[in-house]
């Protein structure tokens, strides 16, 4: 060995070696197919499903509208100040992590993680253009790039794009009318806030489904490392019974032999795993619990004529009761304990108070806003004027007429300003900014006082519903 290669440092990076899963069947895998399936269904269609709402309402059943602030739900409209509904559905989404991750480990990250859908499907194509495992090894491995790799390739990574590019598009068409777009995009028309959404998606989802894959898993969510604080002894995850398995053997003549374990060190539970892994060297942070070494497992000990189960979902206790030669506990005892009750009641309260809050919300807001400069105006009679700047929303889809009055003493006087009367024409859908004057005459406001607490009203007169707001009256009427 020479000075040079003595002197040189040992290198602390080592490259990424690509994972190319088998093909395995099983219960979890096509669980993972039809969650996958509906998933990307949900994904893709929502946008064109229509919901009419009216003739000045968007018609799309799903639609975040950013220029008019405004999010529809099929027949639920949020408005911008009802963003606690948004913040709840998110506690909720989290408080829904935590309780599937306490009862089963990291079955979303397995099952219905965007990532783990995506690459899924990604994997899925590369299976169709070059083959199982087996064929994209050796097309990996392949130094040359003859004419097969070349077209091989080249179908793959156009196959992956367009599925990205869908991805990217179906995205924008959640936040504008979808078919409208759809035809600005193909026209060149579309705002070009579209086209860089569509292309910045379309390369992330390129790149993360197709190249990246498990690394995102690992390196950049940050679930893997929190999991642990979600997860005790009585988490079902999965794992490998290695007091059943142990000591590994391989077949002899078609059949095990007595003084070795029932796992046959065939490696069918590695190939299939898309992180790459042994789950025979126990629990792991790169381990998504897909259960797709399980399928594999199982059809392994069938063929071998040994019990399934060598691999699957289980927890610390069980490997503890099994190891003594007791019976597992039943998988309820597993998913209804006090830390998944605590998660259950939580995201179900939260959730009820959603829906409370949904159906006892007004359709008429108001907000009253007094103006400061200056506070009060003394006219020649001696009465005090003060003006307030009253927004009223109209959450109908149809121009309703609001009463605007105000309650305390009968000789206060309430004026909207540009009309004679109390009513005011509100547009559908929209708010509505009316300058209010209130009047009080000489001696209805106490001499001691130069604030005084007041109420004004606005009513729907089509509906009868009805909105307040208490604010202050300034000055001193003598």
């Amino acid at each position: 060995m020479s000075d040079s290669e003595l002197n040189t440092p040992p290198s602390l990076y080592a490259a990424r070696e690509p994972i190319f899963p088998k093909k395995v069947y099983g219960k979890f895998r096509n669980l993972k197919w039809l969650i996958m399936i509906v998933a990307l269904g949900i994904y893709y269609i929502t946008p064109w499903i229509r919901w009419d709402r009216g003739p000045s309402l968007p018609d799309q059943a799903v639609l975040i509208d950013l220029a008019s602030r405004r999010f529809y739900f099929l027949w639920i409209e949020i408005w911008p100040h009802e963003f606690y509904f948004v913040a709840g559905l998110l506690v909720m989404a989290g408080l829904g992590l935590f309780l599937f991750t306490s009862a089963l480990g990291r079955v979303w990250c397995g099952y219905a993680c965007p990532q783990t859908v995506w690459t899924d499907l990604f994997i899925l194509v590369e299976r169709w253009i070059e083959g199982d495992r087996n064929a994209r090894l050796r097309l990996h491995r392949q130094k040359k790039w003859d004419f097969t790799k070349v077209r091989m390739r080249l179908t793959k990574w156009v196959s992956w794009f367009l599925i990205a590019l869908a991805t990217g598009g179906a995205w924008v068409f959640y936040f504008t009318d979808a078919p409208t777009l759809l035809g600005n995009l193909l026209h060149g028309t579309a705002h070009p806030v579209a086209y860089t959404t569509i292309l910045v998606l379309t390369g992330t989802t390129f790149f993360f489904g197709g190249f990246a894959r498990e690394q995102i898993c690992i390196y950049a969510c940050p679930w893997p490392r929190i999991q642990a604080a979600m997860i005790d002894e009585d988490t079902l995850t999965v794992a490998y019974r290695d007091w059943r398995g142990e000591p590994r053997g391989k077949l002899h003549k078609g059949v095990v032999s007595p003084d070795n374990g029932d796992c046959i060190d065939c490696m069918a539970c590695v190939n299939v795993c898309p992180m790459g892994i042994d789950i025979r060297h126990g629990q792991q942070m790169e381990c998504i619990t897909c259960a797709l070494c399980i399928d594999a497992c199982d059809e392994v000990m069938d063929k071998i004529g040994k019990p399934r189960g060598l691999i699957d979902y289980i927890a610390l206790t069980d490997e503890t009761n099994e190891r003594a030669g007791m019976d597992p506990k039943p998988i309820w005892k597993h998913v209804l304990r006090p830390r998944t009750i605590l998660y259950t009641t939580l995201w179900s309260i939260v959730g009820i108070l959603l829906v409370v809050a949904l159906f006892i919300r007004s359709d008429i807001e108001m907000t009253v806003a007094p103006v400061r400069n200056p506070t009060y105006v003394t006219l020649s009679d001696g009465s005090i004027r003060n003006v307030y700047e009253i927004r009223l929303l109209n959450k109908h889809g149809e121009d309703r007429p609001f009463r605007v009055t105000v309650k305390g003493d009968p000789s206060v006087r309430l004026q909207l300003e540009g009309s004679p009367y109390e009513t005011v024409t509100v547009p559908a859908d929209s708010t509505y900014l009316v300058r209010t004057y209130v009047v009080a005459p000489p001696g209805s406001v106490p001499a001691e006082s130069e604030r005084v607490d007041i109420r004004i009203w606005a009513e729907d007169i089509t509906s009868g519903e009805r909105a307040y707001k208490d604010t202050i009256f300034n000055g001193r009427a003598n």
